[in-house]
């Protein structure tokens, strides 16, 4: 095959794999780099397994490249500093392990032979070897042809079961390349219990899916067609057959209507300031639908669902480990995520939006999802004329919060000392800086609002 990988650490993998045949062993590219080269797209990391040399050995050969690092003392897997080439020992399941979290304790084996090396791995397009000096490509359980069909489909029962991470790989395999999954996968799928699989793998495989796929919505359909949606996902689950207003929502239930949203938010996440926030908050702006919606008078509601929304994207955040900052930004924007929209809609004022948009973590991205929203409805027609004026709103907003505004050295400078009665001053400052007034004018009213505090101690109320 003789594949020319665009990274810089080819010529290393080859030189290794020059040092590696003159001690009677043999070096492969394998995983996603081979896979990447077979679906004609590039590759940022190469991986190479040597076969036929003891662990010992491959340590000390390394180090005549540079320093060795060690990633995985009992799996065999080495990195040399300042490269990103990361270097194995094929691998064999120990004695008594299970799937899960313990699926991960494998043990290295450099002379288990390439075919049971190939045999342990996940999926068909992820089992291939090429010889790094020859070119010589090893496929055993015809990958190429699952990647040329466009099939993701797994190597082998019994070694795929071992760790049901892999459910979630081929769902995110399947939306990231955009191919169907094998009916006896996706059966074997369906089988396997995924509540042990650390929290950190679940989250790396959804921001993959997320940030990767042109269509993410394929990941969790995938998921569905395993009913693996629970125990992750729980919240997305619930979506399914939640009913909306046709007259606003002729795509169907509440999961059409978001997973038409993930897909409209992925062709604007390059423009986020957080791409899997935006995401993120996608997947979760209508997670309150399902506890807030109800017929009335012969019409489908569903008030306050995006209050009702917050706590339950807290859960499904927390539960998959997301960071504080995270959560708190994605809680932010499914709160918010209906006002741009209604607001245009009610012809609120100037003073109105910069209040929104001050409350926002990220208003830049609150207006892509709120644009992702509007395109999630089966009729939808992008609406110019609204996203033109809240970019306009946006941009007033920020061309505001750029002039000069009243600091914490303004008020020192007024003899007005650091406590709580400043913080009370710096909050009344900002209203006045939301609302447009300039400078001066900010300073002269926070002089007569720190006036009338200290009146108001005195007894005399404030005015």
């Amino acid at each position: 095959m003789a594949n020319e990988f665009s990274n810089g650490d080819a010529g290393l993998a080859r030189a290794i794999a020059r040092e590696v045949a003159r001690r009677g062993g043999s070096t492969y590219f394998v995983g996603g780099c081979v896979r990447d080269a077979c679906l004609g797209i590039p590759s940022k990391d190469i991986d190479i397994e040597v076969h036929g040399l003891p662990v010992d050995d491959l340590r000390a050969l390394l180090a005549q490249f540079g320093e060795v690092t060690t990633v995985g003392a009992s799996f065999g897997v080495f990195n040399l500093k300042g490269h990103t080439l990361d270097i194995a020992v094929p691998r064999s399941k120990g004695a008594g392990q299970r799937g899960g979290k313990d699926a991960l304790r494998e043990v290295a084996d450099p002379f288990v032979g390439t075919f049971e090396a190939a045999r342990r791995r996940d999926l068909t397009m992820n089992a291939l070897y090429e010889d790094v000096l020859t070119g010589d490509l090893l496929d055993y359980f015809d990958g190429r042809a699952a990647i040329e069909a466009r099939i993701v489909r797994h190597v082998d029962d019994d070694t795929f079961s071992e760790d049901p991470l892999r459910v979630l790989r081929v769902a995110q395999f399947a939306a990231r390349f955009g191919m169907s999954v094998d009916p006896r996968t996706t059966a074997l799928c369906a089988r396997l219990d995924l509540s042990d699989v650390p929290s950190e793998r679940v989250l790396e495989e959804l921001r993959k899916a997320l940030l990767k796929a042109e269509r993410p919505a394929r990941f969790f359909e995938e998921l569905r067609a395993m009913h693996q949606l629970s125990p992750w996902f729980a919240e997305v689950e619930a979506l399914i057959d939640v009913p909306q207003n046709p007259l606003y929502h002729p795509e169907g239930d509440v999961w059409a209507h978001t997973m038409l949203v993930l897909d409209a938010a992925a062709e604007l996440r390059g423009q986020a300031d957080e791409p899997f926030g935006l995401m993120l908050a996608a997947l979760c702006h209508d997670l309150g639908k399902p506890t807030t919606t109800e017929e009335l008078d012969g019409r489908v509601i569903s008030h306050g669902h995006e209050t009702a929304g917050v706590p339950l994207a807290e859960a499904l955040l927390g539960r998959l480990g997301a960071s504080v900052k995270l959560q708190g930004y994605v809680q932010n924007m499914v709160e918010l995520h209906m006002a741009p929209n209604s607001m245009v809609a009610q012809r609120a004022k100037r003073k109105a939006f910069n209040r929104l948009f001050d409350r926002s973590t990220c208003p830049g991205d609150l207006l892509l999802l709120a644009r992702a929203d509007d395109r999630g409805r089966g009729d939808h027609v992008e609406d110019v004329a609204l996203s033109n004026e809240l970019a306009e709103r946006l941009a007033a907003f920020e061309e505001l919060m750029a002039r000069p505004h009243v600091q914490g050295r303004d008020l020192l400078e007024l003899g007005i000392e650091p406590g709580p009665a400043m913080g009370e001053v710096l909050r009344y400052a900002h209203k006045l800086r939301l609302a447009g007034l300039s400078k001066e004018n900010q300073v002269r009213q926070c002089v007569g609002y720190w006036h009338g505090m200290q009146r108001a101690k005195k007894g005399g109320g404030l005015e």
